[in-house]
């Protein structure tokens, strides 16, 4: 547990994928390119994105909250992305 006043380090991972229903060319082509290869039982790719961060914090909470800020407002488009954060102690 944190302590008010203490700074800790938090590593912070932030997944991006596309919404259901938006087009994934890149997944269609990873899994075009795997069938070709002789890879039958793939029947799904999709692409992700992962961006990892360190920042530096009070709290788990408040650096979820932070790295949630920096989705909606530069990491992701809300109208074709959907994204999950996790936080961990370093």
């Amino acid at each position: 547990m944190a302590t008010r006043g203490l700074s800790l380090m938090f590593e912070v991972n932030v997944t991006i994928g596309l919404k259901k229903g938006v087009s994934d060319p890149e997944g269609a082509n990873t899994l075009k390119a795997l069938r070709l290869l002789g890879f039958d039982k793939v029947k799904e790719a999709k692409t992700t994105r992962t961006i990892n961060l360190l920042i530096d914090g009070s709290s788990a909470a408040e650096v979820k909250k932070s790295a949630d800020q920096m989705c909606q407002r530069l990491l992701t488009n809300p109208i074709v992305h959907t994204y999950t954060i996790k936080v961990k102690e370093k």
